[in-house]
């Protein structure tokens, strides 16, 4: 097992060297560049910067040398945890970055949780009771949900709030909290807007994930060594924990790391309809004004969170299975 997880982290590393470089093609690929950008919008404004003033920005951002020495300046420096300076936010990138980058995580992790606790328990009962009212029923909603835009959800959740409560769903806390230090109230009134953001981000992939245990349990059940069990008399209940529900949640695990990175890209989107205070509404502007550090870095970042999620996911998986073995026989 030591080995296996030495080589899946040794194999990480290239990896994350080509989803750079692709990352860096990317945010290449528009016309212009985040100088040009910004004398757009001083012109519209009325202002004209000097020429040397453009040659400054432009070597500040390393845009006067060729393309392959600004990406080893870019990856260079954020290995190194230096992200660059965002010229849109005059703000340097880390810190623009690590106080969304946990909201965002919080948000993820919430939304990864709500889709277990929901959709374990209601594959397996579509499962047991096939073709029954409540599995016609909770495939019904599932295909809602998956069918459903997650920024559409949020914008109904929004309307039904504030027509029929008078309340607004956007953002993580209210007014009077946004901008004062921790403590336990505005810790509460996070939780108290927590769960709007869960809700619609997990929403998709509950209906998944639901279908997927679903299905791999149905295939469980008509397996030979569950008729031999059921036929020996082994009580119901502890047939279907002990044996069928614990091979057909392989598959269900296995996808944590696929689920993570759809989780994620759901949140930006989410995050800018419902102005919550994370990476997505920051990348969305970035990529708009081709702040190429910003956008980089918040790329990068969340690449490298989803290959760690695509390692945790096998790791749990051969915890959970005894009968999966990585070392080399």
């Amino acid at each position: 097992m030591r080995k296996y997880v030495l080589r899946r982290l040794l194999g990480m590393i290239p990896t994350l060297a080509i989803i750079s470089i692709l990352v860096f093609t990317v945010i290449q690929l528009p016309e212009g560049d985040i100088v040009t950008s910004t004398l757009d919008r001083l012109s519209a404004t009325g202002v004209d910067l000097s020429d040397e003033r453009i040659q400054n920005l432009r070597a500040q951002y390393n845009l006067d040398q060729p393309l392959f020495v600004q990406y080893l300046a870019w990856i260079g420096n954020f290995i190194t945890g230096d992200m660059g300076f965002s010229y849109l936010y005059a703000q340097p990138v880390n810190e623009l970055v690590w106080e969304r980058l946990g909201y965002t995580l919080l948000i993820t992790v919430c939304a990864l949780l709500f889709t277990w606790l929901l959709a374990l328990p209601i594959g397996i009962y579509s499962a047991v009771r096939q073709y029954s009212i409540a599995d016609y029923g909770f495939t019904t909603i599932g295909l809602i949900g998956l069918a459903t835009p997650n920024f559409l959800i949020a914008l109904i959740l929004m309307y039904l709030g504030y027509t029929w409560f008078g309340l607004s769903f956007g953002g993580l806390f209210s007014p009077e909290f946004l901008n004062t230090p921790w403590s336990w109230a505005r810790f509460v009134d996070m939780l108290a807007h927590l769960w709007i953001p869960v809700v619609v981000i997990g929403t998709s992939g509950m209906a998944i994930t639901m279908r997927l245990m679903r299905a791999n349990l149905l295939d469980e059940l008509k397996k030979p060594y569950v008729i031999t069990a059921r036929a020996k008399g082994v009580p119901p209940l502890k047939l279907l924990l002990k044996y069928p529900v614990r091979i057909a949640i392989n598959p269900f695990i296995s996808t944590i790391g696929l689920l993570l990175p759809a989780l994620l890209s759901g949140e930006a989107i989410v995050g800018v309809v419902l102005n919550l205070p994370t990476t997505g509404p920051l990348l969305v502007q970035s990529l708009i004004t081709q702040d190429m550090y910003l956008a980089g870095s918040l790329i990068m970042l969340l690449s490298v969170l989803t290959v760690v999620g695509m390692l945790l996911s096998d790791l749990l998986l051969a915890w959970v299975d005894p009968r999966v073995r990585y070392e080399r026989a």
